[in-house]
This record gives C-alpha cells, structure tokens and sequence, in this order.
C-alpha cells in the first residue's frame, strides 16, 4: 500500500472502504446524520461527498426517516454509501447484495463495475454466481479449508493455479 507493508510498516490501510455482513447504524437518526457522523471521525470528507455516496447507491440525503424505519434493502444501501463516501481505493464487501431487490442489485452491480473501471480494487464475498461472473475477474473459493484460486475469461473457462 503506497511502498508501506500492512503488518509492519501500517496496521491498517488508510484507503479502505467496507461493509461486513450486516451494516449497523444509529436507529434513531437519518441516513443523512449516521454518514455525517462517521465521516466526522476521520474529517476527511465533507457534507456535499455524503450527499453524493447516497444518491450514487438510490438514497435521498435529505430524507428525514430514521434508519430504524428503514427496509433491509434501504439499510444495505446505506452500508454500501458508508464504504464508498471517502472515495478509498480498495473496497471490502460482504455479500453487499443482500436484502437488494433485482433493481437495487443491477444498480450496485454498475457502480460496482464503474469503480472498477476506475481503477478500485474490489474484494467481494458473495454465494451468488451471476454476481462472481459479473463483477470479478479472479475468484477464491474457500471449501473445506482449503483455498483455490481461479482466473477466469468465464465462467465455463476456469483455471486452477497453485
């Protein structure tokens, strides 16, 4: 990461975006206010970037419903906005279609592809395979401990490397 090991010279990669399974958030307050805050945190960014991470994943920044009144699918969006508002170069998802209607998930699949095409690295859990298909082009498949890892023009053409 910018000529500094992870583990020795950095404990962590400062230009990192992800969401973990299932994205937690203050019920009480807006999308809006739960970005606000977590930005506040590293003061990287300002209220115009939150603003556009939510209307780039389908979210209105200037919706007042708290996140406890939100769908599963909105609060997925939200936690996709969370990741991607401070622009990081490398993105961590876990299963970040989850709860997402088929509209929802078309949507994240071309931001997903668009960040992609601009140069982010994207590390992506999914069981879904159109996802894998779509969106990566080398797969890990982790089964029984073991790890094999697959490059692939598609998804007929597999290739074991060791």
């Amino acid at each position: 990461m910018n000529h500094k090991i992870v583990g020795k010279d950095i404990d962590f990669p400062e230009n990192l975006g992800f969401i973990i399974e299932t994205p937690g958030f203050l019920l009480n307050y807006s999308g809006y206010k739960n970005l606000k805050y977590l930005a506040s945190i590293r003061e990287k960014i300002d209220s115009n970037e939150i603003k556009e991470s939510m209307s780039l994943v389908g979210l209105d920044s200037a919706d007042k419903k708290h996140v406890g009144k939100y769908s599963m699918g909105m609060r997925q969006r939200l936690g996709i906005a969370q990741a991607i508002m401070e622009k990081p170069d490398i993105l961590v998802l876990d299963e970040p279609m989850n709860a997402l209607d088929k509209n929802g998930v078309e949507e994240m699949r071309r931001l997903f592809l668009k960040m992609k095409s601009e140069g982010k690295l994207i590390l992506l859990t999914s069981h879904n395979r159109e996802d894998i298909e779509i969106l990566c082009d080398e797969v890990i498949i982790v089964k029984t401990l073991k790890y094999y890892v697959m490059k692939f023009m598609k998804w007929k053409k597999v290739y074991l490397t060791n």
